[in-house]
């Protein structure tokens, strides 16, 4: 009875999408899981279903929201971070890890890729991972085939587009980077041989933020600017031009045909002043459009697979690399759709669903006391809250750079509050704070209340203060 409702349901589901839009464009999402405050799994299951998303990408291989995955029909994309490579180095750990995170679940999760790392040859790593991530790849690889699913799961790692180049910005001249060509080289070929894809994340906001030489106009799909390749080939936006120089680069690598996957591709709406909604939705559009044809690309023409990074803005990811980085998601930290999208590409722009049955703390905000005494530690106390907390809005061109100083310090202040749940100990700062019911939002920024965390939502049986407490002292220990 229950497997016929949950037919039933999906039958409704697509009846749903296709008298929304008509065609559905099998658009994945990354799933990300750097939140202080992560919504309820079943919940965003719910939203990426009526959504219609199709695929889902995972960093980690987390019980709870694949959990929430297993019987839904979504297509998923473990993850093994990082830190895990060099464990996977050892064939009985790849086993064991293949025991718990795959054959685990049988065929009540739709698994159709293990992502073995996440881009490990970024320059920025140094070469931290570049004697572990093929061996990694191997044994994974191997312990799925053992385990007898190595015909439908296949093993992957999601690359940064720095790991290839071009010599004079021509898609044509598109090769590996020198210092790992060799081993691009072998593991394109082991992907080649076992089935696998090649999975890339392609970043044209990047492009823009890291050259103020950038064309503008180039890293859009409406932009009209173009460039000239050989042979008489043109490319109209970054998008394709940079997909086409890893076409050329698996050429020289003798696997013409290998399949490529885009991992990630998105754009950021705070923490840069090339990152806003406009912007966002302005990218956004003109993906999905081109999705929707299945053009390809001049040197790889047809259909694409592509996953939008991501999925909730996301409060704990490193600034290293930027303050966007905590701002890429499509839907806020709540749930909520930021700007109208049309995931069908079909031109029928309106808000997504929104993640059902998110709870929030006490309407109440953290903000600077005007009749504080000791002013003079403001600084100290300030920084305090910034780097604890998430002050990434406030920077020049981005959404809460219009505050007046008192309103700044404010935010400062109840960002931290909000991501410590509101502990009245977290609205302090030696006296210069006090806690108000009186809404703080202010000159179109938005002073947030923070969600009822989904780890404290999940404990049954005593209320929400409490698990929050009990959740604060498992993280201690």
């Amino acid at each position: 009875m229950a497997r016929l409702l949950r037919q039933l349901a999906a039958l409704l589901l697509a009846a749903s999408a296709a008298a929304a839009g008509g065609d559905t464009v099998e658009v994945g999402v990354n799933w990300g899981s750097q939140l202080s405050h992560p919504l309820l799994p079943d919940s965003v299951v719910k939203m990426l279903k009526a959504n219609g998303i199709a695929r889902v990408k995972m960093f980690d291989a987390d019980p709870w929201p694949v959990g929430a995955l297993v019987d839904s029909g979504i297509e998923v994309m473990l993850g093994i971070p990082n830190d895990m490579l060099e464990t996977m180095n050892s064939y009985g750990n790849a086993e064991d890890w293949v025991k718990e995170n795959v054959t685990a679940y049988g065929d009540k999760l739709k698994l159709k890729y293990v992502a073995v790392g996440n881009e490990p040859f970024l320059k920025a790593y140094n070469g931290s991972f570049m004697k572990t991530t093929f061996p990694a790849l191997k044994n994974v690889q191997k312990a799925l085939d053992e385990a007898g699913v190595g015909n439908k799961v296949k093993a992957v790692v999601p690359l940064n587009a720095d790991v290839y180049v071009s010599p004079d910005d021509k898609p044509s001249s598109g090769a590996f980077r020198p210092d790992i060509n060799d081993l691009m080289t072998d593991m394109v070929k082991f992907l080649h041989d076992h089935g696998a894809p090649f999975v890339v994340n392609i970043y044209p906001f990047l492009s823009l933020y890291q050259s103020d030489d950038f064309p503008f106009e180039f890293a859009f799909f409406d932009g009209g600017r173009n460039i000239q390749d050989k042979g008489g080939v043109s490319y109209s936006n970054v998008f394709d031009a940079n997909y086409d120089t890893l076409v050329n680069a698996l050429k020289k690598a003798g696997v013409p045909n290998l399949k490529v996957i885009v991992g990630e591709a998105g754009w950021p709406t705070d923490g840069n002043k090339n990152a806003n909604l406009k912007l966002a939705r302005r990218f956004y559009d003109g993906l999905l459009k081109k999705l929707s044809k299945n053009d390809g690309t001049p040197v790889r023409p047809g259909k694409m697979e592509v996953y939008l990074f991501g999925l909730f803005d996301e409060d704990m990811k490193s600034i290293a690399p930027g303050n966007f980085e905590r701002h890429w998601g499509i839907f806020t930290y709540d749930g909520k759709p930021k700007f109208p999208m049309d995931l069908t590409g079909q031109g029928h722009d309106k808000l997504l669903s929104p993640v059902p049955d998110v709870q929030y703390l006490p309407h109440q905000w953290c903000v600077f006391d005007d009749g504080a005494k000791d002013k003079a530690k403001l600084p100290g106390n300030i920084q305090y809250a910034c780097a604890s907390g998430d002050c990434t809005a406030l920077g020049y061109g981005c959404s809460c750079n219009g505050l007046d100083e008192k309103s700044n310090i404010s935010y400062a202040f109840n960002m931290y509050f909000q991501m410590q749940d509101q502990d009245v100990r977290a609205c302090d700062f030696d006296g210069l704070a006090k806690i108000t019911e009186k809404n703080a939002s202010a000159r179109g920024c938005l002073f947030p209340i923070q969600v009822l965390s989904a780890g404290a939502r999940a404990a049954p049986g005593i209320g929400w203060a409490a698990a929050i407490m009990a959740l604060a002292v498992m993280m201690f220990v």
